[in-house]
C-alpha cells in the first residue's frame, strides 16, 4: 500500500491494517527505523507499578515452583490476585496463631 506523508509530517494507516490489528482510537504505536525501514508496531503502556507487580510475581513463581503448583492463569491480573489472596491468607493464619 502506498500512502502520502501529508502537512506536519502526518500519516493515515489505512482501514484494512487497522481492521487487522484490531487497533483504536488511543491505541499507542511505537514508531522506529530498523535498516532503513520505518517501522509502527502497537505497544501496551503500563505503569510502574503494574510492572513492578509483575516482576515480583514472575520472581515468585520462578523461585518456588513447587509452592505454586496452579496455572495457568487467563491473565498476568489472575495470577497477581493469586498471589495477592495467599499473601493476605498467609497474613490472617499468621494473626489467628497469636
Amino acid at each position: 500500500m502506498i500512502i502520502d506523508l501529508r502537512k506536519k509530517s502526518q500519516i493515515t494507516i489505512p482501514k484494512e491494517i487497522v481492521d487487522e490489528l484490531k487497533l483504536q482510537e488511543g491505541d499507542h504505536l511505537e514508531v522506529s527505523v530498523k535498516e532503513g525501514a520505518i517501522m509502527i508496531e502497537p505497544v501496551a503502556v503500563y505503569s510502574k507499578s503494574y510492572i513492578k507487580k509483575l516482576e515480583d510475581t514472575v520472581m515468585r513463581l520462578n523461585e518456588e515452583p513447587i509452592k505454586y503448583n496452579v496455572g495457568p492463569f487467563k491473565s498476568v491480573e489472575d495470577a497477581i490476585g493469586y498471589l495477592e489472596d495467599l499473601d493476605e491468607n498467609d497474613i490472617n493464619k499468621n494473626e489467628k496463631k497469636k
